[in-house]
């Protein structure tokens, strides 16, 4: 039989040797924690550099009374890393941290006496600071959210469904039970990076537990920094990010609906998503090569719209996502109403030729 014990750390990594060594010095630091039983587990996903030389060394010096455990998981994605540490995990409650996510000293202290004092909570995040490698980009306040930024007050507050905000995965924390019960073992979103085309999958998972019945919290006790290195700022990174967020709308928003409901619901949704398209861009009209922000919030708004084809075709159909995606895109520049500029034209371009379309 297994025993279980108060609190696991999991930190899924992905060639993570050179951040690893700073996240477990700080969950060796951790304050308060003499009446709690825990251990850590990084689970390695698939790494190609020297993360398992790292923990291994780690552990050969491990002078503390909470385990360092290692998983090596073959199943590439972030997804099949958070479920291997479900399944591996001894604690009644399962803290995420990603391997740039820092905790201050009491993180997992203040994780677990939530989580006592809240039965009905299924999950709950807390406070994600940003720690940038260079000065974000002007109004980055607009989009910190997207890059897990959690800034949302002092007081815990309950996250009620029809709020439609969910906690990032960064410093997660949920209790195995809700877990177990509600998520399926198989998401949608499985973020394998570039190639997938879809992100989000950490609030699949935390929607889920909700849809289960399950409370979802926001914790200001639990604070982590989140180091945002120079490259994460990147217009092509950016891009790409809210066009995989884009893409996985679709499917967040018709776990909310019944099934006999989602035919005229995203119908609604497309004509709204269409709507904003149109006055966005008319608004930032002749903008969006040099306000970054703004070029965002398109992608996102484009990719919202173009969310349920891709869905469709991805699950049903052979149609290589390439051809879709050059459908969609003529169909949108040629709408006229849009007033789409030269330079407009160009970040379609660019666009297109980061899709992989001719």
């Amino acid at each position: 039989m297994t025993e279980n014990i108060d609190f696991t750390v999991a930190i899924p990594t992905y060639n993570g040797q050179s951040r690893l060594p700073e996240l477990l010095e700080r969950l060796q630091n951790q304050l308060y924690t003499e009446h709690l039983s825990w251990e850590i587990i990084v689970v390695d996903n698939n790494s190609t550099d020297n993360t398992a030389k790292v923990i291994q060394t780690y552990q050969e010096n491990w002078q503390c009374p909470y385990p360092l455990k290692y998983l090596f998981e073959t199943k590439q994605g972030a997804a099949h890393a958070r479920q291997r540490a479900i399944e591996e995990a001894k604690g009644t409650f399962i803290g995420f941290l990603d391997d740039d996510n820092y905790p201050t000293s009491t993180w997992v202290a203040a994780a677990y006496a939530f989580g006592e004092q809240h039965p009905l909570a299924g999950a709950y995040g807390g406070q994600v600071h940003g720690e940038f490698e260079v000065e974000p980009p002007e109004n980055f306040q607009k989009i910190a959210c997207f890059l897990a930024i959690t800034e949302r007050g002092t007081k815990p507050h309950q996250y009620k469904a029809h709020m439609k905000m969910l906690p990032p995965g960064a410093g997660l924390v949920v209790r195995k039970q809700a877990w177990e019960r509600t998520v399926p073992k198989n998401l949608v979103l499985n973020h394998k990076g570039r190639e997938a085309g879809l992100a989000s999958e950490d609030l699949e998972a935390v929607l889920h537990i909700q849809l289960g019945g399950w409370e979802i919290w926001y914790n200001p006790e639990m604070c982590i920094y989140h180091k945002i290195p120079a490259w994460r700022f990147q217009r092509e990174y950016l891009i790409r990010l809210f066009r995989c967020v884009g893409l996985s709308r679709h499917h967040l928003r018709m776990l909310r609906i019944q099934p006999w409901q989602r035919p005229l619901v995203s119908l609604v949704y497309l004509v709204n998503d269409l709507r904003k398209i149109i006055l966005y861009a008319l608004k930032y009209r002749g903008m969006f090569q040099t306000d970054l922000i703004a070029a965002c919030e398109m992608e996102l708004l484009m990719s919202s719209f173009i969310s349920p084809f891709y869905l469709f075709q991805k699950r049903y159909l052979n149609i290589a996502v390439p051809d879709l995606v050059m459908y969609l895109f003529q169909a949108i520049k040629a709408s006229a109403p849009l007033g789409f500029s030269s330079k407009r034209s160009r970040t379609l371009n660019l666009a297109k030729k980061d899709w992989g379309v001719p």
